[in-house]
């Protein structure tokens, strides 16, 4: 066969490429050569280049499916490798719960007795809903129950309790109930005894005290289970007791009043460091200066306004005024003092010239001395018009509108005294000076202060001189230098408290020793100390602070990483918790308590499963109670779907009446249903409110004390000690307000990531929703009845953000008599 180079070949067009008319030819030639047997070369190579191409082409297809599909048979027939490895590569996750994955062994069979059980032996009224029963019978290791006021919650939380014990056979020295009173306690321990005796078993009231506890009372003995600190006593219960009672962690958390015992430490500890410490008695001496100086009064105010007219009379017979005072200070032996340098400087004031009685140049400050109460109020300047009394007063008005230097006006006898030992560096007896700091309502003694503020930054979580180094104030803002002596202050005190025989502790330093940022702490620990924490069931949860949620974690989180060991040969195995509590009733945030724990029970707890419970049957109140307290706080934030209805026996319906402030018509009702027969809450926002109203109920209040106390029908009381209270009738006296800014607590709460993020006022914030959950407690302590008296508007102050701005005037749950009583 003839060999064709590759330009032969392109040259060779394919037929179907030609013209019309050659094709035509090309057949007509082609047919006939086809007949003559002739052979023309260019076809004959076109012909052959067309079959080359179409045969490799069909060839190469055949003998590629023939060629894959024998080798795949044969390569299977061998191994088949398939990659399923990720194309990246991670880390293991990390595991975070605070519980092991694992459920409580309840069959359907076992749930059916412990019903027949219970509907056997506890009466009709006691008898669980179906909601009580999911968190008696809820499994998963962690679990939050919903429990509105009036939920008849305690007698659900003995059941799980008797679940535990009684029919899975975990011991009881395994658990734990806080609640978070020792009044409270005490009623939880009298029902768990007397369920307990119901199915047979006799608790002692030691064994029954072992198990309901505080918080307080629960990380006492761990930490007297250290090494040298058996006999530890709490600063918080510093008293005359024995340091070993068992009482002694039952204190009241809420309670910030200092009895005689710590008073007596915290001087101790301002005595030694005022006399040390340069720095801070120069931290002190801005707040001796601020505290004792005369307070601004504003210019517009009607008593300035009213002695402006006599400024010119009061300044002509100011020296007589001042020789005059100067004699009584004189004859009382309070003149003059030491550290005051007598000096009759003159101010001008609002354009006229008055005098001072002294200098003070450790505090820069001027001194003018004030008319003693103990004085007789008639005593006249010869040829005066006005008693000395009255002429001081306006001077003082006076003084307190228009003087702008630094002044200490002094009030009293007393008051110098204080001031004496004060300049003298005399500390034994403390500062000798009271102190407000900006957001509180009222002045307190300097080191009452120091307590209050380190006690609610530690509640939060908090190290104090860490938080104040990290606080903010203006350079002339006297609470700078406040936090500054603090700072120097707590750490003193805390060495102080220690170095005693025995030592002391505030309970706050007990939480934060074994809290998340001290885990290698726990270690000191034994399996005794922590299994009564693997089991526990918290009550009143919402009012938990940041440091007593970081204390569980921590506990929590060593029991599980224990493991099996910690639980040998015991029938209670691994952990749980179990928290009831009701975001609505959170009241303590003023204290530091935050109810974000609770409403984020399932973030803040993280578990491999949690039960969430409702409990919204009310046993106590009717429909209209309910209903009225939860339109007052619906308003604030708080756990999605709740709403209560009302249960047991049908109750008739009861507006809330709101009226305003009248005595004699609360006397006539308060009297009316006491005859009657009823129990009464009468609750007040202010101590004053309950003095002007307890004159005019002695009557009242007489015949009821003299009944024994399981007989008496009134109770007088805050808003906020009528938590857990009820009673046929409340009286409400006062409304629930958000009445200061606290800078401080504001700075704080942001350091505990508490609040909303980007509030520059969160703690404000905070406030301005509990006063509605304040409200709230108040209104469903009602059984039947419930009325607020309410000052007039005027009197609450203009702006001022309020509880009573929640009540409708379109609802049948709320009675507003104000507008009938001032038309």
């Amino acid at each position: 066969m003839p060999q064709h180079t590759p330009d032969q070949l392109e040259e060779l067009a394919p037929l179907a490429q030609l013209p019309l008319l050659k094709r035509l030819a090309a057949r007509v030639f082609g047919s006939g050569l086809s007949r003559l047997r002739a052979q023309h070369a260019a076809s004959w190579l076109h012909g052959q280049a067309d079959g080359f191409r179409s045969g490799h082409s069909a060839g190469v297809d055949y003998g590629f499916k023939e060629g894959h599909a024998e080798g795949l048979e044969e390569g299977r027939q061998v191994l088949f490798i398939s990659d399923t490895r990720p194309q990246e590569l991670r880390a293991p996750g990390i595991d975070d719960h605070l519980f092991d994955d694992w459920r409580l062994p309840l069959s359907a069979d076992l749930k059916k007795q412990i019903k027949a059980d219970v509907a056997a032996l506890l009466p009709e009224y006691a008898q669980p809903s179906a909601a009580q029963w999911k968190m008696i019978f809820s499994d998963t290791p962690s679990t939050s129950v919903v429990a509105g006021a009036g939920a008849g919650k305690s007698t659900s939380l003995v059941l799980r309790i008797l679940l535990l014990t009684h029919y899975l056979g975990f011991e009881l020295s395994s658990m734990t109930v806080v609640t978070f009173t020792r009044e409270s306690r005490k009623d939880f321990i009298a029902k768990l005894q007397d369920i307990f005796a119901l199915w047979g078993r006799t608790l002692s009231l030691k064994e029954a005290r072992d198990v309901v506890r505080t918080f307080h009372s629960r990380i006492l003995p761990m930490v007297r289970s250290l090494p040298g600190y058996s006999q530890l006593q709490a600063f918080e219960t510093l008293s005359t007791r024995s340091l070993l009672n068992d009482d002694e962690g039952d204190s009241n958390p809420f309670d910030l009043r200092i009895n005689d015992a710590q008073r007596q430490q915290l001087n101790a500890c301002y005595h030694g460091l005022y006399t040390a410490s340069e720095r801070f008695r120069e931290a002190v001496a801005p707040l001796c200066r601020h505290a004792l100086q005369l307070k601004e009064l504003e210019r517009d105010h009607p008593d300035v306004q009213k002695r402006m007219a006599v400024t010119e009379l009061a300044s002509k017979r100011d020296e007589e005024l001042c020789d005059t005072l100067e004699d009584l200070w004189f004859a009382a032996g309070a003149w003059p003092i030491q550290g005051i340098e007598p000096s009759r400087e003159v101010l001008q004031i609002n354009g006229a010239l008055f005098h001072c009685h002294g200098y003070i140049p450790q505090l820069d400050a001027w001194v003018v001395l004030g008319f003693d109460a103990r004085e007789n109020p008639q005593i006249t300047r010869p040829g005066a018009r006005l008693a000395v009394r009255a002429e001081w007063a306006v001077k003082r008005t006076l003084f307190r509108a228009f003087c702008d230097k630094p002044l200490i006006w002094l009030e009293n006898y007393e008051a110098a005294k204080r001031v004496v030992a004060s300049l003298a560096g005399d500390a034994s007896a403390g500062p000798g000076f009271d102190y407000r700091l900006k957001g509180e309502l009222g002045s307190a003694p300097l080191l009452d202060c120091f307590v209050a503020a380190a006690s609610f930054i530690e509640n939060l979580g908090l190290d104090v001189c860490a938080a104040v180094g990290d606080m903010r104030f203006a350079k002339d803002d006297p609470d700078r230098f406040f936090f500054e002596a603090l700072s120097l202050y707590w750490r003193a005190l805390e060495d102080h408290l220690l170095a005693q025989s025995p030592p002391v502790m505030t309970y706050n330093r007990m939480f934060s020793l074994f809290g998340e940022n001290t885990p290698q702490n726990f270690k000191l620990l034994s399996h005794e100390q922590l299994r009564p924490l693997s089991h526990l069931m918290i009550d009143e949860f919402q009012d938990v602070s940041p440091q007593i949620v970081s204390w569980l974690r921590a506990s929590l989180r060593e029991i599980r990483s224990r493991g099996p060991a910690m639980h040998v040969g015991r029938g209670a195995q691994r952990s749980s918790l179990l928290c009831v509590g009701d975001d609505w009733q959170s009241i303590y945030g003023w204290r530091g308590s935050s109810p974000q724990y609770f409403i984020a029970f399932n973030k803040e707890f993280p578990s491999p499963a949690t039960t969430r419970v409702m409990l919204s049957d009310n046993f106590r109140s009717h429909q209209h109670i309910i209903d009225a307290a939860e339109h007052i706080v619906r308003a604030a934030p708080s756990i999605a779907g709740k709403r209560a209805k009302a249960s047991g026996e049908p109750k008739a319906l009861e507006p809330v009446k709101v009226m305003s402030r009248d005595v004699e018509d609360l006397v006539a009702r308060l009297t009316e249903h006491y005859n009657a027969g009823d129990r009464i809450l009468m609750l007040y926002r202010k101590s004053s409110d309950k003095l002007l109203i307890e004159k005019d109920i002695q009557s009242i209040v007489n015949v009821d004390s003299s009944l024994p106390p399981e007989d008496r029908r009134l109770k007088q009381l805050t808003y906020h000690s009528s938590k857990g209270l009820q009673a046929d009738v409340v009286f409400l006296l006062g409304d629930c307000q958000h009445l200061t800014s606290s800078p401080y607590k504001n700075q704080v709460y942001r350091m505990a990531g508490l609040g909303k993020e980007g509030d520059p006022e969160p703690y404000d914030s905070a406030q301005k929703d509990e006063i509605l959950r304040l409200a709230y407690v108040g209104i469903t302590r009602a059984v039947q009845h419930c009325y607020w008296y309410l000052e007039s508007s005027e009197a609450q102050g203009p702006n001022v953000p309020k509880a009573s701005d929640r009540i409708p005037g379109d609802k049948a749950f709320f009675e507003d008599q104000r507008v009938a009583q001032t038309s």
